[in-house]
């Protein structure tokens, strides 16, 4: 099997692990960025509790702990979509650029070495790649994490109005008013499937719409061109470091990656 390859699925099995040990944090982030009513009052005049522990307590307590890993399945097949073939592209793009370097550095142009700027180059293109090939697979995955809080604010809405109702009705219409009140309560979000959201997304912006957000995507490629680019050049001089000028260079372990 080739480097890339194994590179490629080390990736897609490290990214998973560590997907399903953060998904409930992630849930609740995307749900933070899209919350458009943070800015409302409880009724005792306070400001609302916006806090991650408090979101994700009233997350567990509206939704049941399934809330925290609404659309996981397809963010499992996402991450390792994207970690795997980030991986498999960054390796192959690393050999062919590692191959140039010493070639140049046998004819005395350079040290034999990738430098900084190269890593940052090879880092934007597999990331890139990434993007481009999974940003789908994203959109479904951000549309399932934020649709149950869309339907919950919908219910809450339609309480709001009984609740007022209820206040100006009188005492013959007041009973039936809160047989509703109590029907609309017991409600809970609808099941929000993978397909569901799929035909959704189609249908209301064609093909293009899953490739929405594209663009800043693609600009926040620079966050893990900057990381392996500071990666490599330090994993390059841990390696230096204990191997002196012994080749083949030793093997860093998992705790010095």
């Amino acid at each position: 099997m080739s480097s890339a390859a194994v590179n490629g699925l080390a990736g897609a099995g490290g990214g998973i692990i560590a997907q399903i040990i953060t998904y409930p944090l992630q849930t609740v982030n995307t749900r933070q960025q899209t919350e458009r009513s943070a800015k409302k009052r409880k009724p005792g005049g306070g400001p609302t509790d916006t806090s991650t522990l408090f979101q994700l307590l009233q997350l567990i307590q509206t939704e049941g702990w399934g809330g925290l890993y609404s659309g996981l399945k397809p963010s499992l097949v996402g991450t390792a979509a994207s970690q795997g073939i980030y991986y498999y592209f960054y390796q192959i793009l690393k050999n062919k650029v590692e191959h140039v370097a010493v070639a140049r550095g046998k004819k005395g142009l350079g040290d034999g070495t990738v430098g900084m700027l190269s890593w940052l180059g090879i880092a934007a293109v597999a990331g890139s790649i990434n993007v481009l090939l999974t940003n789908p697979i994203w959109v479904i995955v951000t549309r399932m994490q934020t649709h149950t809080q869309a339907e919950r604010k919908i219910l809450e809405s339609k309480k709001d109005l009984l609740l007022n109702e209820i206040y100006r009705a009188n005492s013959l219409e007041v009973s039936i008013l809160k047989d509703r009140l109590v029907k609309l309560e017991s409600e809970k979000p609808h099941p929000y499937g993978t397909l569901q959201a799929i035909r959704e997304v189609y249908r209301e912006s064609g093909i293009r719409g899953f490739w929405k957000g594209l663009v800043p995507t693609l600009i926040m490629v620079c966050n893990p061109s900057i990381q392996f680019m500071i990666y490599e050049t330090m994993a390059k001089r841990l390696q230096s470091k204990g191997s002196g000028k012994q080749l083949p260079k030793r093997n860093l372990t998992a705790m010095e990656v």
